[in-house]
């Protein structure tokens, strides 16, 4: 039986770039629906009976409302005792959302179909950019990465950015791009691969949207960068591995845990230092530890770091409806009491022991006991548990510490006192003040200061020990009036 939808690929470029197949399909339709006449091919056959379907354009909103009524139109003149013929640029397996659309409702129809291969963009692309498309190629929509806020490649890749077809567009995809890459990226544009008009550009990324060539048969040629999650991955698997290294392959979830903690710590101290460049070592060095977990994990059958990544990937959009999804809220305190709500329906349909996990479950009992008095205050305040002014929570630190004064024994002063701590931590929420952030920032005060001390009572020739404590303060006050520039 003769297929109703013939799909014919017509290649990048002249007519010389079309396959014998697609030129025999060509020749035996007596009439060709062309998706768009842009094309050379068209110029170069005009014995053809070419239908063109630009007026699509012109009629509806979006591309996506296009290429469905293209799609519609092609299935209804498919209906018709001849079919249809419908021609596509580049391949019809590339880019070319209609043909999807086509086939798939094709199918249900019981329309029969075939498909004409065709030369698509990228060959002719990567022989203009003499590269080898084996080489970690990705090819991307331009649409849809500037719809983006993250390229969907990784910076190893080599990238091609189809169907930049105007300024406007290469604006919006630069901005997406400019999340991955530095801004002075050397890219190429290619305009036109594989017709006798090719020609290839280059600039830096922040330019792209300057080219004044920019039309509807440009291409953006990405070079990689280091960088990518996935070269990372290959790293710390070959430690592990049977040729890798000694100390890295005995190691297990429990002998790497304090590193772990050690690193985490490390990077707060970047985040106090407010220095971005120790910031990012730090962050490698806990990145290592993650995928050191994740690769322990992978060997044990346990999990992969795709798991992981997909896990909190889905979680993230779970607790963001109103980002993700089509929950409306007005203000952080709305955001904030959905999140609790979600959470809190988490954790009903969490079963352990037979209990249902209650508000403080999954804040670990190992974090540091400020961030965890954070923790357990910021969830009982979502549910309403909370002082309504500040005036209520300082008073309460108040009478925590009337209450340690009157404390009688030891067990006693350390229960109270550690009252007051939770109070004055409280206090700090209330204050906007991380507290963890606080104390460490005091201590590295104390510790500058009184390494003044030191290096005065060093020049008196007199040891601290020797010193009376009025000498001390003398020091201690010039060590703070050097500390503030007096």
């Amino acid at each position: 039986m003769a297929e109703q939808i013939i799909i014919v690929g017509l290649g990048p470029g002249g007519a010389g770039m079309l396959t014998r197949e697609a030129d025999e399909a060509l020749s035996a339709a007596h009439e060709v629906w062309v998706r768009t006449a842009r094309h050379p091919v068209v110029d170069e056959l005009p014995g053809l009976a070419w239908k063109p379907m630009d007026s699509f354009y012109e009629r509806e909103d979006d591309f996506s409302a296009v290429y469905e009524a293209i799609a519609a139109e092609i299935l209804r003149l498919a209906e018709r005792p001849e079919g249809v013929c419908y021609a596509v640029p580049g391949s019809p397996r590339v880019g070319e959302a209609t043909v999807a659309r086509i086939l798939l409702e094709a199918e249900k129809r019981g329309l029969t179909a075939r498909i004409v291969e065709g030369l698509s963009f990228i060959e002719p692309a990567l022989g203009a950019l003499g590269v080898d498309g084996l080489e970690g190629l990705h090819v991307s929509d331009a649409v849809d990465l500037a719809a983006r806020h993250h390229p969907p490649f990784p910076p190893s890749a080599h990238a091609l950015v189809a169907q930049l077809y105007s300024r406007a567009l290469a604006g919006e995809a630069k901005l997406t791009l400019m999340n991955q890459y530095p801004d002075e990226h050397p890219v190429r544009l290619i305009h036109a691969a594989g017709t006798s008009g090719q020609l290839v550009e280059d600039l830096a990324l922040h330019e792209i949207d300057r080219s004044e060539r920019i039309a509807h048969l440009t291409t953006l040629y990405v070079p990689p960068i280091a960088g990518a999650l996935e070269e990372f991955q290959e790293t710390i698997s070959h430690l592990r591995a049977p040729e890798g290294c000694p100390w890295d392959r005995e190691q297990t979830h429990l002998t790497i845990r304090g590193n772990l903690m050690e690193e985490a710590y490390e990077v707060l101290a970047a985040l106090d230092r407010e220095d971005p460049r120790e910031l990012a070592e730090e962050l490698g060095d806990l990145l290592l530890q993650i995928l050191l977990h994740a690769q322990i994990a992978t060997e044990a059958g346990d999990f992969r770091m795709a798991d992981v990544i997909a896990g909190i990937d889905e979680k993230i959009h779970r607790r963001h409806p109103h980002v993700f999804g089509g929950t409306k809220v007005e203000g952080v305190g709305q955001v904030l009491s959905n999140w609790e709500q979600i959470k809190a329906e988490e954790r009903s349909g969490m079963e352990t022991g037979g209990k249902a996990k209650g508000l403080f479950d999954g804040v670990p009992l190992a974090l540091p006991a400020l961030e965890q008095a954070v923790s357990y205050q910021k969830r009982a305040a979502r549910v309403g548990f909370d002082w309504p002014t500040i005036a209520g929570v300082k008073a309460k630190v108040v009478e925590e510490l009337a209450e340690l004064e009157a404390a009688g024994g030891e067990q006693e002063r350390e229960h109270e006192l550690g009252d007051v701590f939770f109070a004055l931590v409280n206090l700090a929420r209330w204050l906007k003040v991380d507290s963890e952030s606080a104390l460490r920032k005091s201590n590295a005060r104390f510790r500058a200061r009184f390494g003044r001390v030191e290096a005065a009572a060093a020049r008196t020739g007199k040891a601290l020990k020797e010193m009376t404590l009025e000498e001390l303060d003398a020091l201690w006050e010039e060590a703070k009036k050097a500390e503030n520039g007096e």
